[in-house]
């Protein structure tokens, strides 16, 4: 079997994938190839990001709307919402993403790839295999896939994953969802705006999003139970689940009959069931044992090269190598990638901060689209406590004139997490309306390590609500002077 070459050669065609293969042949000759066995533009494009925003964008307006005296708003309509979703989606039509890999240059090949030797890579298409040789760098960005949990009749009920749940046809009136993270929460929230009668969180923890600042979880949680249709419930795991008449009838529709989850003090009925109980590597059929690497995720240094592979040829980056699970990250993983591999393939030294992956050691930026908005950034207070800094806080309700003239019923809530010995910012996490669009800021200041007293002279403009960051820096310079 003839083997055709290429200098770059990716395995997954999502938004990571994409930018390692035009940082990596950016401004030269150099060829690559992009392997994609599903769409071009990944889990992200069709069945996260992408369509999680756009069902929860009209739910964020509407609720503007009503806190806005004036403005005469009227409940979402479902099928105007979900038809906006599917043209941001595409309607899971991947060719302009193929336009694109061929206009940068890249070669896109349809196909379940996976790694057959050193530098080797062999691709199951329609049309037969075709076996690729790299010249310089394989890069892994395959991602991940949702995990079912091990509770007795789940699969066999043919549950919802996040795929079907971000691209439903019809909304379940009632629905229960396993899990507390950030897509069971961003899910419960937009089934409630769309329309869902009964929605029940079962947590197997004592909290929502049990990363997130003690504070924000409570909020989050009031949020959605303010809803009127989301009812959570902590402490709980299903013990047995059970369907009448499953069936596999596409991503997206009621698959099959009603289901019954048998609970600690009862039985729960529902339409749908939803498990959101995390993610797991999409490597099984990766071939990682060919170049020596164990099953599940893909350890990479901070050029992100694969470790314990000789020759610095395969890397990973996204999802899948388990630094940071968000696009953002991987897309940013990705650029440094291409940047290593360019400057390794033109003999260069990899000097400067451009080619070291710095962000994703406690400076990961992450916004939860819940009601309200969740947006954090780097260290929480018991995380940075764990990593031995000397730390402080400080937090306040979001209350300014900006707030106030946003919406009549803005509630929000804000906190800094300190270093004292540096006197610089750790993390940040604000919860409020539209939160997410003021974390860039914090997001500086934790990555450029800016004094406090730098940012005290970071005038915000009147009447924004970026002027909490000014009762933020009032109240911890009272503090400082006690």
């Amino acid at each position: 079997m003839s083997e055709v070459e290429y200098d770059v050669i990716v395995l997954g065609g999502g938004p990571a994938g994409e930018n390692a293969a035009a940082y990596a042949i950016a401004g030269s000759d150099r060829t690559a190839a992009l392997v994609e066995r599903e769409l071009f533009g990944g889990e992200c494009s069709y069945w996260a990001c992408i369509p999680s925003k756009a069902l929860l964008r009209p739910g964020a307006v509407l609720g503007l709307g009503k806190a806005m005296p004036g403005v005469s708003v009227s409940g979402p309509q479902v099928a105007d919402v979900l038809a906006r979703r599917d043209q941001f989606v595409h309607n899971r039509d991947d060719s302009s993403q193929v336009d694109w890999a061929k206009s940068a240059k890249i070669e896109p090949i349809r196909g379940a790839g996976r790694l057959v030797g050193e530098r080797l890579v062999e691709v199951a298409t329609d049309d037969g295999v075709r076996v690729l040789r790299a010249r310089h760098a394989v890069v892994l960005a395959t991602g991940t896939t949702a995990v079912i949990p091990d509770i007795p009749g789940v699969r066999e009920a043919l549950p919802w994953t996040s795929r079907d749940a971000t691209n439903l046809t019809v909304v379940p009136r009632r629905v229960a969802i396993i899990g507390g993270g950030v897509v069971a929460c961003e899910t419960a929230t937009w089934l409630a705006e769309l329309g869902a009668a009964e929605v029940t969180m079962l947590v197997r923890g004592d909290r929502l999003l049990p990363r997130a600042e003690r504070f924000a979880s409570d909020m989050v949680l009031a949020g959605l139970r303010d809803t009127g249709a989301v009812t959570v419930r902590l402490h709980t795991e299903p013990q047995l689940v059970s369907r009448r008449d499953p069936e596999d009838t596409g991503v997206g529709r009621i698959h099959g009959g009603p289901v019954t989850l048998v609970l600690d003090d009862g039985e729960l009925e529902v339409d749908e069931l939803i498990v959101a109980t995390g993610r797991a590597p999409a490597t099984e059929h990766l071939g990682l044992d060919a170049v020596g690497l164990p099953p599940g995720y893909v350890e990479v240094d901070d050029q992100l090269t694969a470790r314990d592979v000789p020759g610095a040829w395969l890397y990973a980056v996204g999802d899948v190598n388990h630094r940071a699970a968000l696009t953002h990250m991987g897309k940013y993983q990705a650029r440094v990638c291409g940047d290593v591999i360019a400057a390794r393939a033109e003999g260069r030294p990899l000097d400067g901060s451009r080619f070291t992956a710095s962000a994703d050691h406690q400076q990961v930026p992450q916004v939860v689209y819940t009601s309200p908005e969740h947006a954090s950034i780097g260290l929480t207070e018991h995380d940075a406590r764990a990593a031995g800094y000397a730390v402080d806080t400080v937090e306040l309700d979001v209350a300014v004139a900006g707030s106030a003239l946003s919406r009549d019923d803005f509630t929000g809530h804000a906190k800094l997490v300190v270093d004292t010995t540096e006197n610089r910012l750790l993390g940040a996490t604000f919860v409020g309306p539209d939160m997410g669009e003021q974390l860039h800021a914090a997001t500086i200041a934790v990555v450029g390590r800016v004094p406090l007293d730098t940012l005290w002279h970071a005038v915000p403009a009147f009447p924004a609500v970026s002027e909490f960051w000014l009762r933020l820096l009032e109240a911890w310079r009272e503090r400082s002077a006690t």
